[in-house]
Formats: C-alpha cells, structure tokens, sequence
C-alpha cells in the first residue's frame, strides 16, 4: 500500500527553505528534495495561497517563507496541502446489510475518529520552529564538519 508523504514532503521543503534564509529557487529546492522545480512549483504555489510563503521574480528571486516559523503548525500545513486521508485501513463496505458488519463498522468508525482528532491535535501542537529546532539539536549533536548542507543530508 502507497502511503501519502505530500505533509512530510512540504515540512522537509519549508525546513530547507527557513535554513536557507534567502529567496530559495524551486531549482534548489528540487535538487534537496529529488525531485523535479515543477512538484516543487505546484507544492508552493498552494502554500502561497495560504498565506505561508512567498515568491519573488527575476535576479535574486525565489521562495520565501512569509510567517515565522512559530505561527505555522504542521497542521496549518496539512490544512494547506488539501487534508489529505490520515487512515489506510477503512471499513470492507461503507453501507453494509449485516447486522455484523453494521457493528463493526461502528466500533472502527469511532476508533478511526478518535485517532484522527488525536493525531490533528498533535499536528496543531507542533510548530515549524519546534521541528528547525530539533534540526538544529540534531545537526549540534553530530557535528564535525563545517559545511551544513552535509549534515541536512549526510
């Protein structure tokens, strides 16, 4: 089964961005990330519309974040990339005849409810700057070379 890393993907290219501290080119961005300046365009230009960053043309321009890190959650950023679905697993038919199923499905509905307002309360709780901390920790702790962009994918 697929599992959906557009929200891992989007915080990964808002950390690269607030390390950079300048306008960030979507080229940039896409040779941090592997992939191709178009995804990254796509990506960005949704969280323009939020309002989370911005962009700059011509020499010089970029990508930019447009709010401190402190005012973003992770689920501002979830709510900016469409709500994509948090479960796999679901219910085998959604409307079913037996009385069985009807019990089942029951019990996992309020399960998979619980678990979602749980993990999206988590997700409010845990801003940009908590996670460019952590970073931050992470690259002190193992420190040995001058050159960052080592230790950001080494």
């Amino acid at each position: 089964m697929k599992r959906d890393s557009r929200l891992s993907g989007v915080l990964h290219v808002l950390l690269h961005m607030a390390e950079h501290g300048e306008p960030t080119t979507s080229e940039q961005l896409a040779k941090a990330m592997q992939t191709h300046p178009v995804v990254i365009r796509r990506i960005l230009a949704g969280l323009r519309d939020a309002g989370f960053v911005r962009s700059e043309k011509g020499h010089g321009g970029g990508w930019t974040i447009a709010k401190d890190l402190a005012d973003i959650t992770m689920r501002d950023v979830y709510d900016a990339i469409g709500r994509p679905g948090l479960m796999a697993m679901g219910n085998r038919t959604e409307a079913p005849g037996c009385l069985v199923e009807q019990a089942v499905n029951a019990a996992l509905d309020g399960s998979f409810r619980d678990a979602e307002a749980l993990l999206l309360a988590r997700f409010g709780a845990v801003t940009l700057a908590t996670l460019a901390a952590d970073f931050h920790e992470r690259m002190a702790a193992r420190s040995t070379s001058p050159d960052k962009q080592e230790h950001i994918h080494g």
